[in-house]
Order: C-alpha cells, then sequence, then structure tokens
C-alpha cells in the first residue's frame, strides 16, 4: 500500500521563493500526515503560463535550482513537481514541459510532456517539443503511468494528436495513472474535465489521481478541482474549487484488483454548481490574485449607478474587502438624479470608499476649447465620449497619486459590438466582466443579492443607458440584450458565420449588423486591459482576429 497526497496549490508565476517554500511546506506537512508521495501541478516550480519567460535562460535555470532545493527535503517521502527541462538533443524545440519524479533526494525519473496544446488560450508548442518516448515509474512495488494534462485529452472523438502517451504506457502493465495539470477554468468545463478523465480511467481499467493547480494569472483562473476516479471510470472524489487544498489517499491492489481509499473527509459535491456560482467565484478569485500577485491592494473604478459598475464594485469589495475599494462618482450634467442615488445607496450597503467629483465643468472646458474647430457643429459622439474620457483621466490622476488600480467594467456584449469608448471607459488595468454578457451580468447582480439586498434594485431593474445625451437608451443603439448576447454567443463561443446564424431563425438584417459591429470593434479590444476569462472563448490572447480582416465584415 502507498499513501498519495493530492497538492492543489496556488503559484505565482516567475516567484520561485514563494513557490518553493509552499512546495516544501506542503511536503513537509504530507510526510506529517504519513504520506509516501505528494503530487503537485503541472510546472509548479515557476507558474504556469510563463509564456515568453521560458525563451530566458536564467529562468530554466533558476527552475533547476528550485527543483534541487525541493529534492533536498525528499529523503523519506517521494514527490512529483512540475517544470521545463533542456532538451539535450540538437534537433527540435529546447524544451521540454516535464515533471520530475524525486525520490530520495534524488531525481529518479523525468517523463516528459507528449501533446503539446496549441489552440484558444494555450501556446505551449511555441516552446516545447514533444515527447515521443514513454516510461512507467516503479515505486514502492506500484508502477505508475504519469502523464502531464493534455496527454490524457486525446480519447474525444475528434482526436487532435495522432497518438496516445496511454496507449503506450498501458503496454508496461502499470498499477495507477497518475495526471499533473494547470487547466483553466471556464464556466462549462469542470463537466467536460470530469468526462475526459473519466473515459481514460475506463478505457484502460486503471485508477487515475489528477491534480490541477488553483489561482489567477492575469486573465487566466485555475479553478482547482483535483479528482480521483477509481478503475471503472467512476469518480470517487472531487477536491474544492477555486481554492487550495490537500487530500490523502491509501492505493493498494486487492487480490490482483487496484483500490483507492481516503484519508481525508469525503469532499466530492453531490451536483455541480450553477454558472453563475461559477463565474462569481471564479471573478472573485481572480481580482484578488490580480491584486496580490502584482503587488497591489487598493481599486478604484468609476460608479455610475448601473447594474455593470455596480457587479463590479460589489466582487472588488468581497475579494479585496471595503476598505480596499474607493467607488468615484462622476456625474455630468445628463447624469440622472437616480443614477446618482443608487450609487450612493450601494456604497452604503457594500460600506466601501467613495468620492464624486462634477465633470460639467471639465467637459465644458473641453467643448469650449474646441469650439474653433467644430465651429457649431451639432452635438454628437464627439461630445459623448468628451465625457467618458474626461472620467478616465480623472480616474487615473487617483491612481497616479494613490497608488489605485482602475478596474475596468465593460461588459462582454459591449465590448463584442464596440459599445464604449477607447480611452475612455474602456480603459483600466484588469476587466472583470470583459467575459460576462449583459444577461450574464444581471444574473450575477441577482446571486449577489441572493441573501440580502446589496446591488440597489433600481440598478436591475432600470433599462440600461450610458447617460451620455439626454434620454439615451442602449436599445437606441444596439438591439435587446437577450436578442444580442444569443448571436454574439453563436459567433464568438461556436464560431457560427452569418448564414448559419440566420438560418437559426434570428434576422438576417439584425444578424449582419451585429457581426459587422463586432469585426468593426477589434482595434478598440486590442488596446483594452486583459479580461478576466470565464467562458470558453474570451476575448483576449483566446481569440486571435485580425483588425483589418473583410470576411463576414
Amino acid at each position: 500500500m502507498i499513501k498519495i497526497a493530492l497538492a492543489q496549490r496556488n503559484y505565482h508565476i516567475g516567484n520561485f521563493e514563494s513557490n518553493t517554500n509552499k512546495i516544501i511546506q506542503t511536503i513537509k506537512e504530507a510526510q506529517s500526515h504519513g504520506a509516501d508521495l505528494v503530487v503537485f501541478a503541472e510546472l509548479c516550480v515557476c507558474g504556469y503560463p510563463a509564456r515568453d519567460f521560458f525563451e530566458f535562460k536564467e529562468f530554466i535555470d533558476l527552475c533547476a535550482q528550485s527543483a534541487q532545493k525541493i529534492a533536498a527535503v525528499c529523503t523519506d517521502i517521494a514527490c512529483i513537481i512540475g517544470l521545463p527541462t533542456y532538451n539535450l538533443k540538437d534537433e527540435g524545440k529546447d524544451l521540454f514541459n516535464s515533471a520530475y519524479f524525486i525520490e530520495g533526494g534524488k531525481v529518479k525519473a523525468i517523463v516528459n510532456k507528449a501533446l503539446l496544446p496549441n489552440y484558444d488560450v494555450f501556446d505551449e508548442y511555441r516552446y516545447f517539443e514533444p515527447e515521443t518516448e514513454f516510461n512507467c515509474i516503479d515505486f514502492k512495488g506500484y508502477r505508475i503511468a504519469l502523464t502531464i494534462c493534455e496527454d490524457l485529452w486525446n480519447t474525444i472523438e475528434n482526436p487532435l494528436y495522432i497518438t496516445r502517451p496511454m496507449d503506450k504506457l498501458i503496454t508496461q502493465q502499470p498499477d495507477v495513472m497518475i495526471n499533473i495539470a494547470a487547466s483553466p477554468f471556464a464556466y462549462n468545463h469542470d463537466e467536460e474535465r470530469i468526462d475526459i478523465l473519466g473515459n481514460n480511467a475506463k478505457q484502460y481499467q486503471l485508477p487515475l489521481f489528477y491534480v490541477n493547480q488553483v489561482g489567477a494569472q492575469t486573465e487566466l483562473i485555475f479553478d482547482g478541482g483535483s479528482l480521483v476516479f477509481d478503475a471503472e471510470g467512476k469518480l470517487i472524489d472531487e477536491l474544492p474549487y477555486f481554492k487550495e487544498h490537500v487530500a490523502y489517499y491509501e492505493f493498494e491492489k486487492q487480490a490482483g484488483v487496484p483500490k483507492v481509499s481516503f484519508k481525508h473527509q469525503h469532499t466530492i459535491k453531490s451536483e455541480y454548481t450553477s454558472n453563475i456560482e461559477q463565474i462569481h467565484q471564479g471573478l472573485l478569485l481572480g481580482i484578488r490574485d490580480y491584486f496580490y500577485k502584482s503587488g497591489f491592494s487598493k481599486a478604484i473604478l468609476g460608479l455610475s449607478g448601473g447594474i455593470d459598475s455596480a457587479v463590479v464594485c460589489a466582487l472588488a469589495a468581497e475579494a479585496l474587502g471595503p476598505q480596499n475599494v474607493m467607488a468615484v462618482l462622476l456625474p455630468s450634467r445628463f447624469s440622472s438624479d437616480h443614477s446618482i442615488t443608487d450609487a450612493e445607496d450601494l456604497v452604503k450597503n457594500l460600506g466601501c470608499l467613495s468620492e464624486t467629483i462634477y465633470i460639467k465643468d471639465i467637459t465644458e472646458a473641453f467643448e469650449g476649447a474646441l469650439h474653433p474647430q467644430f465651429d457649431n457643429l451639432p452635438f454628437n459622439i464627439a461630445e459623448e465620449n468628451i465625457q467618458s474620457r474626461s472620467r478616465a483621466v480623472l480616474l487615473m490622476a487617483m491612481c497616479n497619486k494613490f497608488g489605485y488600480i482602475l478596474l475596468n467594467t465593460s461588459n462582454k456584449s459591449e465590448a463584442a459590438v464596440g459599445y464604449g469608448t477607447l480611452y475612455g471607459d474602456m480603459c483600466g488595468g484588469i476587466s472583470v466582466l470583459g467575459d460576462v454578457y449583459k444577461t450574464q451580468v444581471y444574473e450575477l447582480a441577482n446571486y449577489i443579492n441572493r441573501e440580502q439586498e446589496i446591488i440597489p434594485q433600481n440598478s436591475i431593474v432600470k433599462p440600461p443607458s450610458a447617460e451620455l445625451r439626454p434620454g439615451q437608451k442602449d436599445s437606441d443603439s444596439l438591439p435587446e440584450y437577450d436578442i444580442l448576447d444569443t448571436i454574439l454567443m453563436e459567433y464568438i463561443e461556436n464560431r457560427k458565420s452569418s448564414s448559419e446564424i440566420i438560418a437559426l431563425g434570428y434576422d438576417e438584417q439584425v444578424v449582419r449588423r451585429v457581426i459587422k459591429l463586432v469585426n468593426g470593434a477589434e482595434h478598440k479590444r486590442y488596446q483594452t486591459p486583459p479580461i478576466l476569462r470565464v467562458s470558453p472563448k474570451a476575448f483576449g490572447m483566446g481569440r486571435r482576429m485580425p483588425i483589418v480582416g473583410k470576411y463576414l465584415s
């Protein structure tokens, strides 16, 4: 029998001291619980995704030095850690995405990742060489088939790769599978992950221990949710989501049959949480880690009284503490009295900090300065955007003066169709709702209010408006959000063309207009802050479109 600890930890890219100390501390903790083997996540030593840090020789050498420090404490316990290693052959890329199996203070085996994802947010073939040779690891009388994340994701109907590492490893008669991963969060990804991994356990008739990292790395959020399956593919344990955790198991073979038992309280959920609850938890983790890992603690945002800024303010207050959130009311001559009241009520409900700065005189000064150039031309989008950009100037000035990070409050629907002001309300350090459609923002607001009214009900029920001209409503410029969002999801997430969306029954004129707006706003999205990713297809590093492309425009 061997005792296995799964270590679901939060790492910081390039923070070798912190990551190494966390790994060593966890090893000592696992040893005190009688564990024989403690398993950490993919590239845990350096953090994932390290991106072009992999091009620095010193970065790779620091990973190796950290691994030696970790090995030094593994004298009476074994561990599995992930790190980049050099490819010693002349052919191919210079690096492997590797796992060290450490025992007796030494690296006893090195396993390299074979299947390198190069889609959506993944860019691993840019840096790593795929492995072509596969060997199991012998440990205390058991044989381990160790793989890294994507190596087990080729059992789908339309495989992306021409090989399956487990097809090679199974010929060596392993007793158990272990997979170390850095699998990012999307609100529908946990079910897919469970299906894929369960199918592996069932196909190869082996128990499977899967450990995922947790924590946010700029826009990518990792949800943890490490898993254990029996040899029939049944999920028998599921670690918590969005937080660090270590769980302990006993593995043995009885009459030739592999068996897993627990050394901790059973944590498997009775049912999946809703998409909105997962998005809420993911955004909290994304905000918290963005500030902590960037070395900042205080957030600022413009609070309009509308639903988007209200939801962002509530999330920030929960993630960072209300004492660390500055909400700035920036009313113009077009701001309604109820918007100011709604914003003030939210501040009272949250207990966050607030300031009010009236921008009427500022915008009029800009308009006055431009009077010779505008020459009595009628009021239009130019004057509307002056208001938004004036607000951004004031908010960024407060960032510079007091050390705040500005939270962007644009939602995915607005970002998709370009319904926002570049260098105005589209600026910020991190975009909190940029991957959350407007209809989902309403769901988030109601979820935040699930126990008591935090976001004023008027912010939720009133018609959304930018309030940049008299009587303005979003519906003056856009289709109703329930229609807009379904078309956007078909185009962005499902990659359907305009003709395919029209064939689903949507109005042709509306569809073509929406898609033209999306494509025409690409230049804006290139200049906006990183977006916390919660969907399977977010703007940013996971969606790469040409700015001047003609297709579907």
